[in-house]
């Protein structure tokens, strides 16, 4: 701080007295709404068998640590999601170099990828069911699904977009093909590979669900649909807002990677 002028220490002060106060504006924001959900389900403005509330959710969540239930199905669809995000990754990582190494396969398969990539995913988990039976195979197919097309065009698209002259420079100094891959294509790749994970871990978990809602025994998608169909609201809610810590949590994972590989790279 001594080195720095007196513009940029006041600048330091104003950027961190703004991160202050979105940090305080954001608690305040889900403290209200959860203080005025709270309030209109216990004086009877909204019905709380229907809507439920924030402590009765929290009963719930409590009850089922308790009896370690909720463990068992927090794991189920973690376990889920991270092996279709893992096996996302790895295939189109795969596939994105093969397309890459031959121009004409490229030109063939396009067409399909894009008709698969627009495809509606919810009206394969059906089929997969009968093709695959109601096992956790199928819900993890189900949760690939959702993400292996598009993001093996985006990697593609990555791939080919690489600066041409880096390349050319390669097979200049008597690379191959393999060389320009391995010292210039996946390197200058790294960001567009993250930014995939951080979309792909969404949208394996939203497959996953999909899956569990038609295949599953345990899980929290098992446990919405169950939930639902009981009107056990306080395990709907309680489901759906582990499911958003969840996906947080793996986002913030996904995201600690990419600062751990920018500061490598």
């Amino acid at each position: 701080m001594n080195n720095l002028s007196a513009g940029q220490i006041q600048y330091l002060r104003q950027h961190k007295k703004h991160q202050r106060i979105v940090c305080i504006s954001r608690i305040l924001i889900l403290l209200s709404f959860l203080f005025i959900w709270e309030f209109t389900a216990n004086v009877g403005i909204i019905d709380s068998f229907i809507f439920s509330s924030p402590s009765k959710i929290a009963l719930c969540f409590w009850g089922m640590v308790k009896d370690g239930s909720i463990f068992l199905h927090m794991g189920v669809t973690l376990y889920e999601t991270l092996a279709s995000f893992f096996l996302v990754t790895f295939v189109s990582i795969l596939a994105s170099v093969a397309l890459w190494f031959s121009s004409k396969l490229s030109e063939i398969l396009d067409p399909y990828l894009v008709v698969l990539n627009s495809l509606p995913k919810s009206a394969l988990a059906p089929l997969l069911i009968v093709w695959l039976g109601a096992t956790k195979t199928t819900i993890i197919v189900a949760g690939m699904s959702v993400a292996i097309f598009g993001s093996i065009l985006n990697l593609y698209t990555s791939f080919t977009t690489v600066d041409p002259g880096k390349i050319k420079l390669v097979y200049t100094l008597g690379g191959n093909r393999f060389h320009a891959l391995s010292k210039v294509v996946l390197p200058s790749s790294i960001p567009a590979i993250i930014s995939n994970m951080k979309v792909n871990i969404g949208l394996c978990l939203v497959g996953v669900i999909i899956g569990e809602f038609l295949a599953a025994r345990n899980g929290l998608g098992y446990l919405i649909i169950y939930s639902s169909q009981v009107f056990k609201m306080d395990w709907l809610l309680m489901s759906i807002v582990l499911l958003c810590i969840m996906a947080m949590g793996l986002y913030a994972v996904i995201e600690l990677i990419e600062k751990l590989c920018g500061k490598r790279f």
